[in-house]
């Protein structure tokens, strides 16, 4: 285990920060090229298959613009970790081109994952839960905390957005990692030592509601840092074990709360109708403050998301490979409402809850 006095602050483009970057320096405006790209990909593809999940890299030809999505690629995996594509026509495409160009594009950059117990891998982002904390955060209106999801690359490409609420924000991890150890070096053993994360009910048959091992915030392999966080599960992990956190772990959570919405670090914005948001999950938390949805249901908030395994992954530790590569494994008749116990501090709060 590393200790704060062989620690050192990492020099690297992902370690980015808001005050010295606005969003358009993560921006690609899509040009005509790119549209015809996509959309004949889209056209071929249905001649061989129907459902999105169905495309493969063979299936979605796009060596037109090979060497552009070579470049969003490497600097989602080794630049920024953060890419934003622009000005998709959604008004001209109907929801299933969409989700087929989103799934395609996808598969350049890696291999789409289950994203729940059913077996979602194209996930459609959508409010089913309300206000209600026991369903999963893609799948209700509430705040969400800064967080990382169980993946090496997430992609979200908006149809629509709320009437009202609804930002979305980023901020670099490397950042906030630099930013602890700057302030409080003492409070980094604790965060890398890590904590043990609830499965939120979506343990395989035979499997532990909690991690049987501790996953660390942060953590080094082959000199590469790496984040993994969802504070909440933390925090129903301990409570589900029966064993309190100590008065430095909170500490060192409430720290990283802290440095992750601090303006001066995080962007925040509302992702647009026909923007398609890329971003390395191991380099960089995102959140989302709450919506409000229009009554018409074509006019609800909508995003398309996908959770992948990147080609060539990034190395990390092993702890933090909690589903190997795989993704949630898809068990017939569950659903995403967790049925278990929420009786702890986080979920007190109401309509503020977050996860």
């Amino acid at each position: 285990m590393s200790t704060p006095e062989t620690l050192h602050p990492v020099d690297h483009r992902s370690a980015w920060r808001a005050d010295l970057h606005s969003r358009d320096s993560f921006t690609v405006s899509l040009q005509s090229r790119h549209i015809e790209a996509f959309e004949a990909a889209v056209a071929a593809a249905r001649t061989q298959v129907d459902a999105a999940e169905s495309i493969t890299r063979d299936l979605f030809a796009l060596e037109a613009i090979a060497d552009d999505i070579a470049g969003w690629r490497d600097e989602v995996m080794h630049g920024s970790g953060l890419v934003i594509l622009s000005r998709l026509p959604v008004e001209r495409l109907d929801k299933d081109e969409l989700g087929m160009i989103h799934f395609g594009l996808g598969t350049y950059l890696g291999t789409a994952m289950s994203q729940s117990v059913m077996g979602d891998r194209l996930g459609h982002v959508v409010d089913v839960g309300g206000k209600d904390p026991r369903e999963r955060a893609y799948r209700n209106s509430t705040e969400l905390d800064m967080h990382t999801d169980a993946c090496d690359l997430v992609a979200m490409m908006c149809l629509q957005k709320a009437r009202s609420g609804g930002l979305s924000g980023y901020v670099s991890a490397i950042s906030i990692y630099n930013e602890i150890l700057s302030r409080r070096p003492d409070l980094m053993p604790a965060l890398m030592a890590g904590f043990r994360y609830h499965r939120f009910g979506e343990q395989a048959p035979g499997e532990a509601p909690v991690t049987e091992d501790p996953i660390p915030v942060f953590s080094f392999r082959d000199d590469i840092l790496s984040v993994n966080y969802l504070r909440s599960y933390i925090e129903m992990g301990a409570e589900e074990l029966g064993q309190q956190l100590t008065a430095q772990q909170v500490e060192a959570l409430d720290l990283v709360d802290e440095i992750a919405t601090d303006p001066k670090l995080a962007l925040q914005f509302v992702t647009e109708p026909g923007e398609i948001v890329i971003f390395n999950n191991l380099t960089v938390l995102h959140n989302r403050t709450a919506f409000e949805d229009a009554p018409e249901p074509e006019l609800k908030r909508h995003l398309l998301r996908l959770w992948l395994v990147a080609h060539d992954p990034r190395p990390v530790a092993d702890t933090l490979r909690i589903y190997e590569g795989r993704g949630i494994a898809e068990q017939a008749g569950k659903s995403t409402y967790f049925e278990g116990n929420l009786a702890y501090s986080r979920f007190d709060d109401d309509d503020d809850v977050r996860m």
